[in-house]
């Protein structure tokens, strides 16, 4: 049988772990979530992006109304424009959780293009010198 993958953690938790690890209470470290929440919210409406660094970056797009199909009638439907929040994860992020892999042979290809470039071009010379004289 395949291990159970731990259960995210709840809000009132990471709370506990951030009043741990910063001495505060976790009353305080619940105060600062709800903060940061309503910040984000306020800034996605103001500016249509919230960064958070290190993390990732909220991103509100602006959906254009356009025409649909109702699955079930084949039936055309009108979708109302809408805006909806994105969330893209930040490079520093994603080398967090998998290192980027350390690719050799894109290295030995380009050590290798030139070679193979000064070879084919003195081969395309030689064989254009001998058509030239005829």
């Amino acid at each position: 049988m395949a291990a159970k993958t731990p259960k995210p953690l709840t809000k009132s938790q990471i709370a506990a772990e951030v009043a741990e690890k910063t001495g505060i209470t976790k009353k305080a470290a619940d105060n600062v979530f709800e903060i940061f929440a309503e910040l984000a919210y306020e800034q996605i409406k103001a500016n249509s992006s919230f960064t958070i660094p290190g993390i990732g970056k909220l991103v509100r797009i602006d959906r254009p109304k356009r025409t649909g199909r109702n699955p079930q009638t084949g039936e055309s439907i009108k979708i109302a424009a809408k805006k909806v929040v994105k969330f893209r994860v930040s490079k520093a992020c994603k080398d967090a959780i998998e290192p980027p892999k350390k690719s050799t042979s894109s290295k030995s290809k380009k050590s290798a293009s030139p070679k193979s470039k000064k070879s084919t071009s003195s081969k395309s010379k030689k064989s254009a010198s001998p058509k030239s004289k005829k």
